[in-house]
């Protein structure tokens, strides 16, 4: 029994690391517009559900395998992001805080029914794209769809990493974070900077939409909502604004939510989320990681 029970627990955690991943993928959109311009994208969810789409009409319609599939979601939601930008939040960007707020939800709301215009609002199913093998590791049954899931993840975490550590973009990326008009001054482009930082965050939410498609099997237009709100309180927990946070925030939020539904509460998954934001906000507002507050981006 004691067998049963460890093998039922790692299987969880296997379980949990894979959603936590792709709430680790969103969250990472969230917490890299915070750390540049201070803005909660609410409508990064949605962008996520442009994805979605993107990939499913990729691979049901086009017959296209998976990671060619993968990048043109992540190329098409880029663009996406960057016209976002331009044209909802560029305009504001003088303005209040509340103001950019109300934007993005109404940014979020336009996207959400422009999609139920256009391709109806009945769910979808998405392909099978990977084999349905299964492979016994000791007591740990791991699906090819899990193993792909992971190392997708990790590898957009890894390139995500680099680019911002050590890339041009990335180093302005920093220096816009901790002053834009130093920055400015400096010969940066700001306007470009932001551009390519909604950008990178909307093509990782693509590549989560594509993942979260594969891993529930169904995508519609209002399917962005949870994954947005649970990925904004991942971003939160990590402490919002720093990029190692929100990968560990994901992946603590995923196996929360894996085991509660394991240990019998299902129906409290999402409140139990949600419980989190409001504990960290009580306890450490800053987020498990918020003492680095030098390097936010």
């Amino acid at each position: 029994m004691a067998n049963l029970s460890v093998e039922f627990v790692l299987q969880q955690l296997l379980n949990g690391i894979s959603i936590g991943s792709i709430y680790a993928l969103i969250a990472l959109g969230y917490t890299m517009v915070y750390g540049i311009i201070q803005l909660i994208n609410f409508a990064h969810g949605d962008v996520m559900m442009i994805g979605a789409y993107v990939g499913w009409y990729c691979t049901a319609v086009l017959h296209m395998p998976f990671l060619p599939a993968l990048l043109t979601a992540m190329l098409a939601c880029s663009l996406l992001g960057v016209v976002i930008e331009r044209v909802a939040y560029k305009p504001l960007r003088r303005s209040t805080r509340l103001a950019a707020l109300i934007t993005a939800i109404g940014v979020s709301f336009f996207l959400e029914y422009g999609m139920m215009f256009l391709v109806s609002p009945q769910t979808r199913t998405f392909p099978p794209v990977f084999p349905q093998t299964i492979y016994h590791v000791g007591p740990l049954n791991i699906k090819y769809g899990d193993i792909v899931i992971i190392t997708v993840t990790l590898a957009l975490m890894a390139l995500l990493t680099l680019v911002v550590k050590y890339t041009r973009i990335g180093k302005a990326m920093r220096a816009v974070s901790f002053d834009k008009d130093a920055a400015a001054l400096m010969g940066i482009d700001v306007n470009n900077v932001i551009s390519a930082t909604f950008a990178i965050g909307s093509a990782l939410a693509a590549a989560a939409g594509v993942l979260i498609g594969v891993y529930y099997n169904t995508i519609g237009p209002l399917m962005g909502i949870m994954p947005g709100l649970k990925a904004f309180v991942a971003a939160v927990l990590g402490g919002i604004g720093i990029i190692p946070g929100a990968m560990l925030g994901g992946l603590a939020l995923g196996l929360t939510e894996v085991l509660v539904s394991a240990a019998g509460f299902s129906t409290w998954r999402d409140a139990g989320a949600f419980l989190i934001l409001i504990v960290v906000l009580i306890v450490k507002p800053t987020g498990l990681l918020g003492a680095n507050t030098r390097e936010k981006v």
